[in-house]
C-alpha cells in the first residue's frame, strides 16, 4: 500500500496569513472527531482483520417446485445465507430454505411480538406471471432487502424469538407459533 504524503503549501510572502496560521481556526460541524493534525496510519490488522461484529445475509439461489401434476402446487423456495459472529445468533455460518409464504408468516410473527420496531414491508405478492425469471428475481432482491433491513436491526437480534430460527433452522415450522 503506497502511503501518500500531505502536498507541501508555498511560501506566503510579505507577511500574508498563511493556511497553517495560529490565528485561523477551523471549526469542525457538530458530530465530528477532531483527530488532530497528525495522520493515523492503519495496521495490517485494522484493514483486513476480522471486524468486531460483522453479519452478512443474502437470499439467493431461487428454486421452483411442483410436488405434484397441479400447476397450482408450484412455488419458489429462496436459500437464505447467513454468515456473523454476532452472539444474538447461535450459528456463525448457516443455509436454510424459505419460500415466500414463510416470510409472510414470519413478518406478522416478528410485528407482533415487536411491537416497538418498525419491521419493513415485503415485496408485493405476484399473481400473474409468478414464475417468469425476471418476476422471481425482482422477488429475491426484495426479500434479500427485507432481511437485510430485520437481521441487522440491534433490538430485533437480541429480542426477538423468532429471528434466529426463521434464519438459521433448517426445521423451522411456521404453525409452531
Amino acid at each position: 500500500m503506497q502511503r501518500i504524503e500531505p502536498r507541501q503549501e508555498p511560501q506566503q510572502q510579505h507577511g500574508a496569513p498563511g493556511p497553517h496560521d495560529q490565528s485561523r481556526q477551523w471549526q469542525l460541524p457538530t458530530g465530528f472527531a477532531n483527530t488532530g493534525n497528525q495522520p493515523h496510519a492503519q495496521s495490517f490488522e485494522e484493514i483486513y482483520g476480522v471486524p468486531e461484529n460483522f453479519l452478512e445475509i443474502e437470499v439467493t439461489d431461487p428454486q421452483t417446485h411442483q410436488p405434484t401434476s397441479s400447476p397450482s402446487s408450484r412455488y419458489t423456495t429462496y436459500l437464505i445465507r447467513l454468515s456473523t459472529n454476532i452472539p444474538a445468533f447461535k450459528l456463525r455460518r448457516s443455509e436454510v430454505r424459505r419460500r415466500y409464504s414463510d416470510f409472510e408468516v414470519f413478518r406478522d410473527l416478528l410485528e407482533r411480538e415487536s411491537a416497538r420496531v418498525s419491521i419493513p414491508p415485503l415485496p408485493g405478492k405476484v399473481y400473474l406471471n409468478r414464475f417468469d425469471d425476471g418476476v422471481i428475481e425482482e422477488r429475491r432482491r426484495g426479500l434479500e432487502r427485507f432481511l437485510k433491513i430485520v437481521v441487522g436491526h440491534p433490538l430485533l437480534q437480541t429480542g426477538s424469538r423468532v429471528l434466529g430460527g426463521f434464519v438459521q433452522d433448517p426445521n423451522w415450522d411456521r404453525n409452531a407459533w
